[in-house]
């Protein structure tokens, strides 16, 4: 203590206030890398990534060239912005094969506009990145890849970035990349590759969850269950390669008829389900009569043919009193599914 002491009497203020920040944004790395590693939902990351480079760089703009699915090729922007004004005629895309990439991966390190353009030449392939001006961007990078491209804004105090600021946002790229990647991890071992749609196992984790918070608030929660009708003889008749392109083909409607809130998900074979929080009975028939007629309405296009199938719908809504398990209320939903093929199919049946 006495050696401190000593050692703090012989510094400078300069020094005491350099070393008092280091200090200090060791600190808020560490703030920082438990804030971004709190969640495995991407959505819900990215922005967080966001809001914490607005605040720790003082700036009102901030943006996330991120992959949108595990098989995309290109980095998009979409909705991962605060601030920019964008212009939605434009592509805000990068493919991941662009110059851009690969200087960001060998030299890595923040770049200002005028020195990517610089390295690169032009802005060709980027332009839509170059229209947003931004004073700064940085890479994100783990195991070696590149998996985002942050971009920020002008400072609040309108002063350039300092070396010492360039090299702390990198700290917090290099962070965020690291929660970009283990998110993606997750989402590969709760995704089923084909369809894009949750699996099963992780719908049951978070149908308890569900349940329990429904319980709690007394808020409504329903699920449905969906079977595509026929579809023995169907893949029987046109082979299993052609089912599989139908499988996707009703999985991407599902996706499309339902909120970001909801889960949907592949049960198994030809049967899927959707989890509805704060949802009852009703609201869910209404759902489940928008994703039966998005089905029928829509035709898969393989190998020279354009074919169409239909769906049987089930939907249930939670009851605390007799639903004591997950495995209840997927049952009760299963028996109303049941019900609308015994009625002739194609058609939402909802449980008592």
């Amino acid at each position: 203590m006495q050696e401190k002491n000593e050692m703090d009497e012989n510094l400078s203020d300069s020094e005491r206030d350099y070393y008092e920040k280091q200090v200090f944004d060791l600190r808020q790395l560490v703030e920082v890398s438990k804030s971004l590693n709190s969640t495995l939902d991407y959505n819900i990351l990215i922005d967080s990534i966001l809001f914490t480079i607005m605040g720790q760089m003082k700036v009102l703009k901030a943006g996330l060239f991120a992959k949108k699915g595990l098989d995309t090729t290109y980095f998009s922007l979409h909705r991962n912005y605060k601030g920019f004004e964008v212009d939605h005629s434009t592509d805000y895309s990068i493919g991941e094969d662009h110059p851009l990439i690969k200087l960001l991966s060998r030299h890595f390190r923040c770049y200002s506009l005028e020195e990517i353009k610089e390295r690169l030449g032009s802005f060709r392939g980027i332009e839509g990145l170059a229209s947003l001006e931004p004073s700064l961007v940085v890479p994100l990078k783990a195991k070696g890849v590149i998996n985002g491209i942050i971009i920020v804004g002008k400072q609040i105090t309108e002063e350039g970035f300092t070396d010492y600021e360039k090299e702390y946002v990198l700290n917090i790229a290099i962070l965020a990349a690291i929660a970009i990647n283990n998110a993606f991890l997750f989402e590969m071992t709760t995704t089923d590759m084909m369809t894009k749609l949750k699996m099963k196992h992780y719908f049951y984790t978070v149908l308890l969850e569900k349940m329990e918070q429904a319980a709690l608030s007394d808020r409504p929660l329903s699920i449905i269950m969906i079977d595509i009708d026929f579809f023995k003889k169907f893949n029987d008749t046109y082979g299993h390669q052609t089912g599989d392109a139908v499988l996707k083909q009703v999985a991407r409607v599902i996706q499309a008829n339902v909120r970001t809130m909801d889960l949907a998900a592949r049960y198994g074979g030809e049967e899927f389900c959707v989890l509805l929080p704060d949802t009852d009975r009703d609201h869910a028939a209404i759902i489940a009569e928008r994703i039966r007629t998005g089905v029928g309405n829509t035709a898969t296009e393989y190998d020279g043919l354009k074919l169409s199938v239909t769906i049987s719908l089930g939907a249930a809504q939670y009851d605390s009193a007799r639903d004591i398990s997950g495995k209840s209320l997927i049952d009760r939903a299963d028996r109303a599914l049941y019900s609308s093929k015994q009625t002739g199919r194609n058609r939402v049946t909802t449980a008592s």
